[in-house]
Formats: C-alpha cells, structure tokens, sequence
C-alpha cells in the first residue's frame, strides 16, 4: 500500500474538529481513508501477518509489526493519516506502536473500561491513537464506545482483575465511572477515528455473525519519553519535523513486506508495574 493521496486531495481538520478533539477527547464522522481496494488490500495484508502467527497465537500478538513489515509501516505513514495528527499533536511526533483488535463473529471477548495512558510508561501525556477500520466496526459487532470529555479528569488508578471477559487486566473498577455516557464510535470500512490517550474507553463483545477487525496506531509528540527500564524494547519512528529532545531510541525501517518480531511486550501492565504513575 503507497502512502496515501496526493497533497491536493488531502484533507486537514478545521478548526471546529480540533476545538471538538480537545473537548470531547475524540473525533469521529470524517471522510474514508481508505478506498474500496485499499480496504481489500487491508484485509488480505492482515490475512498474511497472520499466515506469520504461530501455533496457539491469535491476532493480538500481531503487535509493534510495523518495525519488521513494510507493509504495515506503511499503513502508519499514511499522509492522510499523518496530517489529521499533526493538527491534533503540533508539527513534531513519532510513530511507536500499532496492534490488531479483532474480534470473531459470536465472540464474548469484550475490552474493559480503561485509559490507554495508564498502560504506556510514557511521559507527558501527549499522545494520540488513530484506529482504522478495515470491516466495519458498529454497535451489533462490539464497537468501540468512549466516555467523552473523561480525558479532561486525569488518569484514574485501574483495578487488576483475572475476573473478566476482557482482554485486558488492568480495568477501571464498575461504579467508578458513568458508562451510560458512553458513546459507541460506528465507523465504515477504511474510516478512522482519533482518541487522546486519557479517554475512557472500551467495548462490548461481538454478538453479530460479521467479523471486526480494527488497526490502533499510536503517535507521540517527541516530548514524550519512554521509561525504558518498564519497556527496553521502545522504538520511535519519527514522522514529521524534527525530534530536538531524542529521549528515545529510533528503530529502523523494516525492509521485507511481511516479516513478525518475536519478544515479549512490557506495557505498564505486562512488566507488573501497576503503581508506575504514583511512583513518577
């Protein structure tokens, strides 16, 4: 896949959009991304990556690929993509991760309630997630749902619970937060939307016989540093202007079109740093 449109085609946020990012803690209802065919090619490239799994593994190991797939990295450097995060983070931001949330037809599996900055070690907040929709991704087949304007609260101390349907542990605990504001973010094949990394969000399982499939990626502005002694295997791919503060290693850009890494990922959550906010 190129790297997206040519500039006259692109689009940039309006100043309503950003004053509505920054209020509500994501953004939604913007025009497709991606055409027709680049949403086929988006599903039969993750067809491949997962021809990359192993035994006993499903999609969500298909993780920080983009360091080692060509194909994916440029999915992530998308021009289109890249503009509405530069009107969101400012002229200077890095590349650091991407993963798979897929979810099968009739499936329970659900992601709890919980801010993304409270797994990253990362430092200061300022930080974006673009998920991409390579199926359409509505309310009968687990959308995403947010809480808007909760990235105005702070982080809030997750709960660590093996009790759950959700794929990850660490939750915000029930009654700790009004889930009947949340709001689910429907979006068509080859759209996008955009959250802050301190938004509440979250989604249910997927009670259709449909498959959804989603593609996060996160950017940094490159005052956010990494703590390294949480997560070693840190890499930023710088994507516009210039990194002056160089608090992070670089990685190099992957030079086969479909290749996996093998290591273990240490978010804040998988190191079992749990109080690493209170601590820094």
């Amino acid at each position: 896949m190129s790297g997206g449109q040519a500039k006259s085609s692109r689009q940039r946020l309006t100043s309503p959009q950003k004053t509505l990012f920054h209020e509500q803690g994501f953004l939604a209802n913007l025009p497709p991304v991606f055409s027709a065919t680049e949403v086929a090619d988006l599903n039969s490239g993750f067809a491949q990556l997962c021809d990359l799994l192993d035994a006993g593994e499903d999609s969500k190991e298909i993780r920080e690929w983009h360091e080692s797939s060509l194909w994916l990295f440029d999915i992530c450097r998308h021009r289109q993509i890249l503009d509405y995060v530069e009107d969101v983070l400012g002229a200077n931001f890095y590349l650091w991760a991407s993963n798979y949330f897929a979810k099968e037809p009739n499936s329970p599996s659900t992601v709890g309630w919980h801010q993304d900055g409270f797994y990253w070690p990362l430092s200061p907040h300022h930080s974006v997630t673009v998920w991409i929709a390579c199926t359409d991704s509505d309310e009968s087949n687990g959308a995403m749902e947010v809480i808007p304007g909760t990235h105005q609260t702070g982080l809030i101390k997750h709960q660590r619970s093996t009790d759950t349907e959700s794929v990850l542990t660490l939750e915000l605990e029930k009654g700790a937060l009004r889930t009947d504001e949340a709001v689910p973010i429907a979006l068509k094949a080859g759209e996008i939307s955009l959250h802050d990394d301190r938004i509440i969000h979250g989604s249910p399982g997927n009670l259709s016989n449909r498959p959804r499939v989603g593609l996060t990626v996160r950017y940094s502005g490159t005052q956010v540093k990494c703590d390294l002694s949480v997560n070693p295997h840190f890499k930023s791919y710088l994507m516009r202007g210039q990194d002056t503060y160089q608090h992070n290693p670089v990685g190099d850009m992957p030079t086969q079109a479909f290749s996996r890494i093998v290591r273990q990922h240490l978010s804040i959550e998988e190191a079992d740093q749990d109080e690493w906010h209170e601590r820094s």
